[in-house]
């Protein structure tokens, strides 16, 4: 992107709504993305801060006059600078406080908006971090009002929150003072620390003191510092955009570039819930879905964001899946007709691909039901494909016996074959057509039965022939019309052996994507458990880091506090966990089953096949046996009438 555009704005009545161009931008970015948002009071230059982290000068508008520049949310997209592969989204937010809005919670909205969509979130303030910023940063504890982790939470239950809340970064512009506390020199981070300690006491003066810091401290555990001190002198200000290095005080440029980097390398992926990883698409959708709730007046819900969002992703998993099946089958059609091993060989590998680029993209399929969706789109586009190589088979082989049987149709036309010994001739040149057809088909489909139905077609011509000629006798035309017969009865197993040939060649294939499948379930399922786990127990350290910290500093009853919820998370942990686990084995279980079922239909299907099979030869060796018979029973009567 070259520059911003407008992620979310501000609708006449009030409303939100997300820009559809914007939309478009981040149905492109298949890239993990990193996104970071600023938010703070108007007039406190956030603009300038993103401007900077894109590596540009200008982008985000930045204003000289006492009125809020920026409305709504802005977005810019860029190349990240530290992490190849991965999109830097910049979120600037419409300055907080401005006295022209009408609505009280307006800023609370644009508030909790940056934290559901980001990583990383950057509050921008001036002076000092001291009471009144704090109670200026009042929306951080109205966010109960606007996020739920669960649509059963009704009691603005908040403990949750630190699973999916970004890092938090406090930007302190134009800080005038010196950074000591006791005398003792501090870093920004410790200057930050020092500013969020609580008070003892429970009276409503230290409960409304303590509420917001609580808050920061409970919410956003990973956090951080910066003081800025005066970029430049006072008469600069308005053109800050504008001004080179040069003109920028040094001591701004240390902090700016420490600011930066602090972003690069710390913020981390946009994640939801068990680690996935977010990219373009998906944060469009959460855009979307949390701003289409908080129109309704409803509060955004997390686990169904995530739930939505699975079902988006799956979908679009399958379509991957099928897509990638279909791109491989569509070159491999150019070639047909080809032999049943040669495209199933093909089909088995592009199935392993389709499997590879479903499970890579596919989000929470606990039960496995857009991967069934794929596999049964991809069996019927299979049959198809099976379909149009056997049509184009049997044109090949069709073709193939038309100009092998030219010269013999040819002869039939000229009558070459309606004389003394013109059946003779006629079965030699039969022969030799099937021997070179059968030489030129052996890995052809649809060989055998194009070749039955030539036969069948040739038998009546042939009949013709053999009554016709003078030089057999009866007992000979009796004799040959049974080896004909034979013959049929021959090519039509052949025909059949073809059929059952074409089941063995499927059902192979279907083992080796069910092998498929269950291994690259099983992987991705121990790669959501790690992933599970490592946020478990990110959450647990932080969690356990402010409690210890209560602890020390004599605040008994937030650290108790702190201990139960602890022990809440560690326990919805276990249980999800093992819910998961079950969820899981019930899937494969399942999948174990329709398979079981499947090879018990491909078994009857081919008990069915071998019994016609057998019938086929009883039926042929006995229709023989009693020609036989009665060709000896009728030599015997001539002879004894002889």
């Amino acid at each position: 992107m070259e520059e911003p555009v407008c992620l979310i704005s501000n609708e006449g009545n009030g409303g939100l709504s997300v820009s559809p161009g914007a939309l478009d931008i981040l149905q492109q970015l298949e890239q993990p993305v990193v996104v970071v948002s600023v938010v703070g009071l108007y007039r406190t230059g956030k603009s300038y801060l993103m401007n900077r982290l894109a590596g540009r000068q200008t982008g985000f508008a930045l204003g000289n006059t006492i009125e809020s520049k920026t409305k709504g949310i802005w977005m810019w997209c860029v190349p990240h600078p530290s992490k190849s592969g991965h999109t830097l989204v910049l979120l600037d937010t419409e300055g907080l406080g401005d006295v022209n809005k009408g609505d009280s919670k307006h800023d609370t909205k644009i508030f909790a908006l940056a934290v559901l969509l980001s990583s990383t979130l950057v509050y921008n303030s001036r002076g000092t971090i001291d009471n009144r910023a704090i109670e200026e940063l009042q929306y951080v504890t109205e966010l109960t009002e606007f996020i739920k982790i669960k649509a059963s939470d009704e009691d603005g239950d908040d403990s949750q929150f630190v699973k999916f809340f970004p890092n938090f970064i406090w930007a302190v512009r134009d800080f005038t003072l010196e950074a000591k506390i006791d005398g003792k020199d501090v870093s920004g981070d410790e200057y930050l620390e020092y500013a969020l300690q609580l008070k003892r006491g429970s009276s409503r003066t230290v409960m409304e003191y303590n509420l917001p810091r609580e808050c920061i401290r409970k919410y956003f555990p990973s956090r951080r510092c910066f003081m800025f001190p005066f970029p430049t002198r006072e008469g600069n200000m308005s053109r800050l955009e504008s001004l080179e290095s040069d003109e920028l005080s040094p001591a701004f440029l240390n902090i700016a570039e420490q600011f930066c980097r602090s972003v690069f390398e710390e913020s981390k992926v946009k994640l939801l819930k068990d680690g996935y990883k977010v990219n373009g698409k998906v944060l469009g959708h959460l855009a979307q879905m949390y701003v289409d709730s908080i129109s309704r007046g409803d509060m955004p819900c997390l686990e169904n964001a995530v739930v939505a969002i699975s079902q988006l992703e799956n979908k679009a998993a399958l379509e991957e899946g099928v897509r990638a099946y279909l791109g491989g089958m569509e070159h491999l059609k150019q070639s047909f007709p080809l032999g049943l091993s040669a495209i199933s060989s093909e089909h088995q590998r592009l199935c392993s691909t389709a499997i590879q680029e479903f499970v890579k993209r596919c989000f929470k399929d606990d039960d496995g039901k857009y991967l069934k969706l794929m596999e049964s789109a991809i069996d019927q586009h299979f049959e198809q494909y099976l379909h149009h190589n056997e049509e184009a088979s049997k044109k090949k082989c069709q073709d193939l016996l038309a100009d092998l049987s030219a010269e013999l149709n040819q002869g039939l036309q000229e009558g070459l074959y309606a004389k003394p010994g013109g059946y003779k001739l006629f079965c030699q040149e039969m022969e030799v057509i099937v021997e070179k057809y059968n030489s030129q088909t052996s890995e052809v489909v649809k060989a055998e039965e194009v070749l039955e139905e030539f036969l069948k077609n040739k038998h009546v011509e042939s009949e013709a022939i053999r009554q016709a000629d003078a030089k057999l006798s009866e007992q000979e035309k009796q004799i040959d019309e049974e080896k004909e017969k034979a013959v049929l009865l021959h090519q039509k197993m052949k025909a059949e052996e073809e059929k059952k040939n074409k089941l063995e060649a499927k059902m192979k294939a279907d083992r080796k994507k069910f092998e498929e499948k269950m291994t690259k379930l099983t992987e991705k399922n121990e790669e959501e458990k790690r992933r599970g786990e490592v946020e478990f127990e990110r959450v647990l350290q932080m969690k356990m880091s402010e409690q210890k910290d209560m602890m020390d500093r004599g605040f008994e009853m937030q650290a108790e506090k702190m201990k139960l919820e602890i022990e809440e998370t560690r326990r919805q942990h276990e249980e999800s966990r093992s819910a998961q686990a079950k969820q899981f084995e019930l899937t494969m279980e399942s999948m174990k089953k329709d398979r079981k079922e499947q090879e018990q239909r491909h078994d009857q299907n081919m008990a069915q096949m071998m019994q016609q099979h057998e019938q086929t030869i009883l039926q042929m060796q006995h229709q023989h046996q009693q020609a036989m018979a009665k060709l000896e029973h009728q030599k015997d009567a001539k002879c004894k009438v002889m």
